[in-house]
């Protein structure tokens, strides 16, 4: 994982010590306002690492953890109120030297932002607000956000939570299948606060109203919002573009509220655009890999029958299993996908005895799985992998019968000469890749 950027600390007004890091060396200023995790476990998720690198390439940026939050000092609590956040948003401006920074600020955070846009405008150059809103409570004229009565039903449920991954289903629904990110999530929640302290953050962000403010703000403002947003309703974003003088409002297409989860390049080009006037592009670095995809088979009905206490103890075994034959193959892995893993290599031979390593080793663990390899050009984002190359990976893993490891002719011509035995298995389409491919289990 890229390494995440030195921690300071600045003193706000009040004495309280404040925590910052800065990323990148581009020609603007940009202050991130972000809401969770502390800035300490951002850098663990490759999601916010893409963000933070393509950020890197146009901007300085300035992220800082909220007075109670990860390494930071104070009560969370006093985080919401407006002269305080102020305080200490010009403090982490003034310690790293921005006169002037666009402000971007998402999730619970919007409504803090426009407070200080509208009464700093001294400080801030432009506008970003992200999946926020400037108030969450349902009014006569004002149909967005949580029913009055509702409120407190909602809050209770989050502090019954808090600590978990519970919320994940709201906020992240497209990685709720990632064992990792989930338990990532949990731990970087038990971070930011306890469970009152969270609850009553959430309790005064959504009854904040920045409303009245909103006609004032005089910078150029951007508004973008996730069209399938299920903390933030998209028509809580539309009502911040229409009542903001000229601001543009973008909708992006996704399910996702938090910012650095989904498609993370389409929310960044707009950001870039918007204060560049350009888009540089999204292209990571493209790789030749070759890309492993195992997959437990059956693993629904094996899981009923054999009940929820062993199948976990199965699945442990089983990701330890795995983990094992890429370290012993220098294999990496990506990510897990439910049952299966993800992982790269960067010979072919390697993969093709890892694949034959783990499916032999399911088998001594009662299971079967099925491997899937191809080789191509890869784009590596972060510590993700994307292109047509896994794409291709994972629909010849989806081909492959219990026990057994599928591979394409690239697979099979880069491993000539390397002693590894192949059986033809004929034609075969791919969903969604053009032409018919001619697919090879590995024999033995």
């Amino acid at each position: 994982m890229t390494a995440a950027p030195e921690t300071h600390y600045t003193r706000s007004v009040d004495g309280t010590n404040l925590a910052y890091q800065m990323s990148g060396d581009g020609p603007l200023n940009v202050l991130f306002v972000h809401v969770a995790p502390p800035i300490d476990l951002l850098s663990e998720d490759p999601g916010f690492v893409r963000v933070r690198r393509r950020l890197e390439t146009f901007s300085r940026t300035l992220w800082f953890d909220h007075r109670g939050m990860g390494a930071s000092e104070g009560d969370l609590r006093d985080s919401t109120a407006g002269d305080i956040f102020d305080a200490d948003l010009t403090a982490v401006l003034d310690a790293v030297g921005f006169r002037r920074a666009a402000l971007v600020a998402e999730a619970t955070s919007g409504g803090r932002a426009i407070h200080f846009a509208a009464t700093h405008r001294e400080r801030v150059n432009a506008l970003v607000l992200v999946n926020t809103f400037a108030h969450y409570v349902r009014e006569d004229d004002y149909p967005w956000g949580y029913p009055p009565e509702a409120l407190d039903r909602f809050v209770a449920s989050l502090r019954e939570g808090s600590g978990t991954d519970a919320a994940l289903e709201i906020v992240a629904p497209s990685r709720v299948a990632d064992q990792r990110f989930r338990a990532w999530f949990a731990r970087s929640v038990r971070f930011r606060g306890g469970p009152d302290q969270i609850a009553d953050l959430l309790r005064a962000n959504v009854r904040t109203d920045g409303r009245a403010l909103l006609p004032s703000i005089s910078v150029r403002t951007l508004v973008l919002h996730r069209e399938g947003d299920r903390f933030a309703q998209l028509g809580a974003g539309r009502y911040l573009a229409e009542h903001i003088p000229n601001a543009q409002f973008v909708v992006l297409p996704g399910d996702d509220h938090l910012f650095f989860v989904d498609d993370t390049d389409a929310l960044v080009d707009e950001i870039e655009e918007f204060l560049t006037g350009a888009r540089s592009g999204s292209e990571g670095d493209v790789l030749t890999m070759t890309v492993l995809f195992t997959d437990i088979v059956a693993s629904t009905e094996h899981q009923t029958r054999v009940g929820p206490r062993e199948w976990s103890r199965l699945t442990d075994h089983h990701d330890a299993m795995i983990r094992a034959a890429l370290s012993r193959h220098r294999g990496h892995e990506v990510k897990t996908t439910g049952d299966g893993f993800l992982a790269a290599f960067d010979a072919t031979g390697r993969a093709l005895r890892c694949a034959a390593d783990i499916v032999a080793g399911a088998k001594d663990l009662g299971l079967d799985l099925r491997a899937g390899v191809h080789t191509g050009e890869v784009e590596v984002r972060g510590d993700d992998v994307a292109g047509l190359a896994v794409t291709i990976a994972k629909r010849v893993c989806d081909l492959a019968d219990p026990g057994q490891v599928l591979v394409g002719e690239t697979v099979r011509s880069n491993t000539v000469g390397a002693g590894i035995q192949f059986d033809d298995r004929g034609e075969h389409h791919l969903k969604g890749v053009p032409g018919t491919w001619r697919l090879y289990s590995v024999d033995g």
